[in-house]
């Protein structure tokens, strides 16, 4: 993309209804624009990014084994009288009727639809186990939207759920979605720990949230520091393997790692006292095991082997798409702007032209491009005439992880500039090796 086709929107000021970083650097970098209160147009940067997002929980969610679909957002009310959850779900639930005064409402998750969808067509232990999701925009009216994408009231939302035969079986599934967010989350350059949690208005004894640490956190979390010393990494784990996913369960759960809202002050205490933290928290996902709430209430049973009806084991995963753009952001900035992660750029690099109209200059920008696309990345090309400050701010607000810079004076030796966004450190080199080092850069990135 050439900046000057481009649709950018930048904001040399900081806008001052943005209270926190994220909501501040997507409004100054193009990437938002409020339509009404906590309900959010996606510009094409921002949009960029929350595909890059998306994607990534899809490949990760379906590497083990879980299955895709779409439900809608508008939902039946009958189906949430039938669960007991319409009346007691509170005021963050939009409710509406439609032309033929029938009951709607806007979904804030999907537990009573997807289980009308199992009992429809699933009767069988044999069909056992199956797990379903969606990314789907989902509307919880926040009494007090703020912080931008972090707590609006229109959000992109990944949920998923399965179903089991029994609770042994259902509970390897909260285990394994549990090592699926962890790779998730560092995919995009995260570190999010799973947090015994609070279970809501979703109901459940186990649950953890993932949170991100951050100063902007929602929540205030107590955690022993052991636990920011573990990382996923590159492992390979068997989703099937019922031991090796409650090993990792193990080993990223044992450790005390808790929200304000089952905080044990008397087990914080046994942990030693110099690995005893407070921060405030992210909420990033959430992972439930409910049991057989819902297949009671809604009738949603299969037959066992021994040939009786049985109601099927559930739980619930859910990952904030949208938010999580605010919490990388969050997590990774400076004061001049975003610091994107490599696996989640909206542009692999920016090529910056400190004399546009030179035609040695322009030509050289030109097969720097090409070749960046032809090996497949994608480059952000800045175009326009202008100053070469003002071409470096854009690039460092909008954060992109490496920046190409080309003029005259290095042209005559034979080089360009490669810098890192992050360390800031630049190197010259020739086009063709900049253009190599970024591609094996990009190579590495699962």
């Amino acid at each position: 993309m050439r900046l000057s086709q481009y649709f950018l929107p930048v904001l040399k000021e900081n806008p001052a209804e943005a209270q926190i970083v994220s909501h501040r650097l997507m409004l100054r970098a193009g990437m938002i624009k409020q339509s009404s209160a906590g309900i959010y147009s996606w510009l094409p940067l921002g949009y960029k990014v929350l595909r890059k997002v998306e994607e990534i929980v899809h490949q990760e969610q379906q590497r083990v084994g879980h299955i895709p679909m779409l439900m809608p957002t508008l939902q039946s009310a009958d189906l949430w009288k039938e669960s007991g959850r319409y009346d007691a779900y509170g005021p963050e639930m939009l409710r509406i009727r439609d032309r033929q005064d029938r009951d709607m409402l806007y979904g804030p998750t999907n537990e009573e639809m997807i289980t009308d969808i199992f009992r429809s067509h699933v009767g069988s232990y044999k069909d056992l186990p199956l797990t379903l999701y969606h990314i789907q925009w989902k509307f919880r009216d926040e009494i007090r939207p703020r912080f931008g994408v972090m707590r609006g009231r229109e959000f992109l939302m990944k949920d998923g759920y399965n179903f089991d035969l029994t609770k042994e079986d259902a509970l390897h599934a909260y285990n394994r979605h549990l090592v699926s967010y962890l790779r998730t989350y560092e995919r995009m350059g995260l570190q999010a720990i799973p947090m015994r949690a609070d279970s809501g208005p979703i109901g459940g004894d186990d649950t953890h949230e993932f949170l991100v640490l951050a100063d902007t956190g929602e929540s205030e979390v107590f955690y022993d520091s052991e636990i920011t010393d573990l990382t996923f990494g590159d492992r390979e784990i068997d989703p099937s393997d019922h031991d090796a996913c409650r090993a990792v369960l193990d080993e990223f759960t044992s450790r005390y790692a808790r929200t304000d809202e089952t905080h044990d002050p008397e087990l914080f205490a046994k942990v030693p006292e110099e690995r005893q933290r407070t921060a405030r928290g992210i909420e990033v996902g959430q992972i439930f095991y409910f049991g057989t709430k819902y297949s009671d209430a809604m009738n949603a049973k299969v037959q066992g082997p021994d040939g009786k009806q049985v109601p099927v084991h559930m739980g619930s995963h859910g990952i904030g798409v949208s938010r999580l753009l605010g919490a990388i952001i969050e997590a990774s900035h400076d004061d001049k702007g975003i610091i994107w992660p490599e696996g989640v750029t909206p542009f692999h690099a920016g090529i910056v032209n400190l004399k546009q109209g030179d035609d040695e200059a322009d030509s050289a920008c030109d097969a720097l491009y090409k070749s960046l696309k032809a090996l497949g990345l994608d480059p952000l090309y800045d175009d326009r005439k202008g100053g070469a400050g003002m071409k470096f701010a854009t690039m460092d607000l909008i954060g992109l992880p490496w920046r190409i810079t080309v003029g005259p004076r290095g042209l005559k030796n034979g080089v360009v500039e490669l810098t890192s966004r992050r360390t800031g450190e630049s190197e010259e080199l020739p086009p063709e090796q900049a253009v190599e080092k970024l591609a094996k850069i990009y190579a590495g990135i699962a």
